[in-house]
């Protein structure tokens, strides 16, 4: 059984072949595997983490395509489900030179969508001691109810809650409900990341201390703000600390956030009580995982990109002290 699981959307991210142009103007794209839980999931499997995925791809060459390469990697698919007759979800994606991001996503319902409560396996989840899920399948029901539940289920088991609010604006019908409903999930998480253009969304203040303690008094134990070239600031409520960026040519910042989490959590499978972290734990945990969100950044697509542990310690090593770093 698996260390970590993560459930979510699994999809197809065609990625622009140009820069600077948004979705409509894009002359080409680059087929990628993609899907924020996914990423997290193949992430940790690439840190040595034994990790499974749940969640639905389409009964199509696509999700065909998606199982062959989540598997490839070694995470356990054994829960990644066909829905019979449905249509993987495609997302179209261009990144400008500010790394701001257009998405057109094609779902109509995508096959993630259609992930239902009864097709979650109890057993399965009671064994993880890391669950990680996003805010994408909180979007929709039935994945909506599924994800609550299993990330409930993790919970009394005694797993560490991890929560990416990912705000994708685009996939909501009703923007009022889709803060509550975001917001709502936050008293389900021991570790919540959110990056820095989302913070105001997921925490109604664009202060840092502020917003983390409306999220600390929630019961979340640790708060992390990924802030692209600004690194990251963190909080557990009693150590407050903040890990410069690694300077990098950008390729492509798709997945970064991701491969930060699936970093982090590899770190914190052993480390005990969030809330009891050293400043210098946390310091530590927080570089590691800056520099797996730098070296995603240099391909066009996530999962081929994410990081090995051994490419991480050797990137860490030769940058530390060096004009590399922020």
């Amino acid at each position: 059984m698996p260390d970590a699981i993560c459930l979510g959307e699994l999809l197809i991210d065609f990625v622009s072949t140009a820069p600077d142009v948004g979705v409509a103007d894009s002359p080409g794209f680059i087929k990628a595997p993609g899907g924020a839980p996914a990423n997290v999931a193949v992430g940790l499997a690439k840190l040595g983490v034994d990790t499974g995925f749940i969640g639905k791809v389409g009964d199509e060459p696509f999700g065909s395509f998606l199982r062959d390469v989540v598997a490839a990697e070694g995470v356990d698919v054994g829960h990644l489900l066909i829905g019979e007759g449905t249509r993987t979800t495609l997302a179209f994606v261009a990144t400008r030179s500010d790394q701001t991001k257009d998405i057109a996503f094609y779902r109509n319902p995508g096959a993630d969508m259609l992930l239902s409560p009864a097709e979650l396996d109890r057993a399965y989840l009671g064994t993880a001691k890391v669950f990680h899920f996003g805010s994408v399948s909180l979007s929709e029901n039935p994945c909506r109810e599924a994800t609550l539940e299993a990330a409930r289920l993790a919970k009394e088991a005694g797993a560490l809650i991890s929560y990416d609010p990912n705000w994708r604006p685009a996939l909501w019908r009703n923007h009022e409900e889709a803060k509550r409903l975001i917001g709502d999930a936050m008293h389900l998480t021991d570790l919540v990341k959110l990056a820095e253009e989302e913070w105001e969304f997921g925490t109604g203040t664009a202060d840092l201390d502020a917003g983390a303690r409306r999220l600390l008094d929630l019961g979340v134990q640790w708060v992390v703000v990924t802030r692209g070239e600004n690194g990251c600031w963190f909080t557990n409520g009693t150590c407050t600390g903040s890990e410069p960026a690694f300077r990098m040519d950008v390729v492509d910042t798709l997945g970064a956030g991701d491969a930060f989490v699936a970093a982090l959590l590899s770190k914190l499978l052993t480390a005990g009580d969030l809330g009891r972290l050293s400043l210098a734990q946390m310091t530590d945990f927080a570089r590691y995982a800056n520099a797996a969100g730098a070296l995603t950044t240099q391909a066009v697509g996530v999962i081929p990109a994410l990081p090995t542990d051994a490419q991480i310690g050797a990137f860490v090593e030769t940058s530390n002290g060096r004009a590399g770093r922020r």
